[in-house]
């Protein structure tokens, strides 16, 4: 057992003997609590990773799922469901707490009606996300887009990793792509 202030911390503390369930928050300084999932389960696929956190949006949950987490409780749940995602978590099991299974399911079926309709999900991208996404078409690096916007850098990472969720891909070219096809950003000529 261990604990860990940053997510940089978490990571280390992921030695012999390794643990078979981490909890992380994903609001942490440094490397936040999804960033710090991805690393640990990318070095130890058998760790369960249970995001405890406050935050209940579906692209917070689908980032945080996309990182290899097998678990999202919010800190408001009750004991039994946090001990049962641990359970869950030990025995290789995903689990979502009640309230965001719900908002989950919800969202699902929002974006299936809207796909039904034959409407995309472009509603959901805020004017800053568009804004990262012309400069990522443009080749700047989130570093050099945080710059640009007068934002941290982290900031900037954190609205690439809602841009994948939200267009449902999984790199800075398929979102680039997708974001030049429906008109969201131009590519502009040398």
């Amino acid at each position: 057992m261990g604990g860990a202030a940053t997510g940089e911390d978490a990571i280390s503390l992921i030695e012999e003997p390794v643990p078979d369930v981490v909890l992380l928050e994903i609001k942490m300084p440094g490397i936040d609590g999804i960033e710090a999932t991805s690393a640990i389960v990318g070095s130890n696929p058998h760790v369960g990773v249970i995001l405890l956190t406050m935050l209940d949006d579906p692209a917070t949950v689908f980032a945080g799922m996309r990182a290899g987490a097998r678990g999202y409780v919010l800190k408001e749940a009750e004991p039994e469901e946090l001990m049962q995602a641990v359970l869950a978590a030990s025995r290789g099991e995903v689990l979502l707490c009640s309230i965001i299974a719900g908002k989950v399911l919800e969202h699902l079926a929002d974006e299936l009606h809207r796909e039904a309709a034959g409407e995309l999900p472009l509603q959901e991208i805020t004017p800053r996300e568009i804004e990262v996404l012309q400069l990522a078409a443009e080749g700047l690096s989130n570093k050099e887009i945080a710059a640009r916007l007068s934002i941290a850098e982290k900031t900037a990472k954190n609205h690439v990793a809602n841009i994948f969720s939200k267009l449902q891909v999984n790199d800075r070219t398929q979102a680039v792509i997708y974001a030049v096809q429906h008109g969201l950003v131009h590519l502009k000529k040398p």
